[in-house]
């Protein structure tokens, strides 16, 4: 079937890196494999930071949009449904409700979110504007269980929400030359292939994410006296402060900033841990991406990623936001290195079991055509 796919928050050809441009590309592919012709509805971007001004602008700009879609789609092609990734108060769904109304189609959203307490407040017209879209929508998978608390009171039958495991096309990830990945991370970026590898990667944000990364900077204090090395990959608008957080560990934190897609794939591979405390984390892709590599993982216990780390299996998870905790998941990791190497290929195992691309190719396209056949 045709399919209109559209990103409010962010659209798949950013040019800027983050989870989210990833998960929409992986959405996008998995509809490919599904058989379904996908294109990109628009780019359009509805987020906003807090100016309720602007919020204004941005659905009258969204409305006007709206109906420049339809008339163009009145002489093309039309899609057969309408499928928004990634719905929320700050970035709600300007285009497809009204779009997939107009022209009689099932209307698809993917990560949807609802925070009661936002009404009333700063984002109050995104926070009206999402729940409508939530109750309009015909299907909602929802990769994170943690949001559907607060979706499922909007819908009038449970059913319309499906949980979807988070995923990734896993075969790329396995690399099974270790010790040629940690060669050649080691040549690029100066390192002691006998030291211990921690591995962080991360959007530079001053939000949740420089949050994680103080959380992570306190945490590896109490490992002062240990053997390690932390490797950072990101960038961003906060990366002064994060880097600032880390001065106290000199030449012991590596910043490399934002790596090509092989060459992250080999610094997973070549890493003992990954690590990252995940505070108000959604689930985080590069979790996916780390184990898929056979890199156990160390989080927060925050949102969904106890869904994409199984504790005690694949890694370790402590409670959010505690730092001692944290430093003690390191320091008992790093001391059993056989523990790590059976969580590496229990990680592997896990990721193509549980969250490969056709698994969820196979989940999302037998909903859609559900929908196509008017069942329920």
């Amino acid at each position: 079937m045709r399919i209109a796919f559209y990103a409010p928050l962010k659209p798949p050809d950013h040019p800027v890196a983050s989870g989210d441009r990833a998960m929409a590309r992986v959405l996008i592919a998995a509809l490919e494999i599904a058989g379904h012709d996908v294109s990109l509805a628009s780019r359009f971007r509805s987020f906003d930071a807090g100016d309720a001004a602007r919020q204004v602008r941005i659905r009258d700009l969204g409305r006007a949009l709206a109906d420049r879609l339809l008339n163009r789609m009145a002489h093309a092609r039309r899609p057969d449904l309408w499928f928004t990734y990634h719905l929320y108060h700050k970035a709600p769904d300007w285009l497809g409700p009204h779009i997939s109304e107009r022209l009689g189609i099932p209307y698809v959203l993917a990560e949807a979110s609802h925070a009661p307490k936002q009404a009333g407040g700063l984002w109050d017209l995104g926070h009206r504007a999402a729940a409508e879209a939530i109750r309009h929508a015909d299907r909602i998978l929802q990769p994170n269980p943690a949001d559907a608390e607060c979706v499922l009171p909007l819908l009038d039958s449970p059913e319309r929400l499906v949980l979807l495991r988070p995923f990734l096309e896993t075969k790329p990830f396995r690399m099974p030359d270790r010790e040629g990945s940690r060669e050649a991370i080691a040549r690029a970026f100066t390192l002691d292939p006998d030291e211990p590898w921690l591995a962080t990667v991360a959007m530079m944000r001053d939000d949740q994410k420089l949050l994680s990364y103080r959380c992570l900077a306190d945490s590896l204090k109490a490992l002062a006296d240990e053997s390690w090395r932390l490797i950072i990959a990101g960038d961003g608008p906060a990366e002064a402060k994060v880097r600032t957080a880390f001065a106290r560990f000199g030449a012991r934190v590596r910043f490399v900033g934002t790596l090509e897609p092989e060459i992250l794939k080999k610094l997973y591979r070549a890493a003992d841990l990954y690590v990252w405390p995940a505070i108000k984390e959604s689930w985080g892709m590069a979790f996916l991406e780390a184990q898929a590599a056979g890199l156990p993982v160390i989080a927060g216990r925050s949102g969904g990623v106890p869904v994409v780390v199984a504790d005690g299996e694949t890694g370790l998870l402590t409670p959010e936001g505690d730092a001692d905790a944290f430093a003690g998941a390191m320091a008992t990791l790093l001391a059993e290195p056989e523990r790590r190497a059976a969580m590496s290929r229990a990680a592997i195992e896990r990721a193509e079991r549980n969250h490969d691309i056709r698994l969820a190719a196979d989940l999302i396209d037998r909903h859609l055509r559900r929908l196509m056949t008017g069942a329920p």
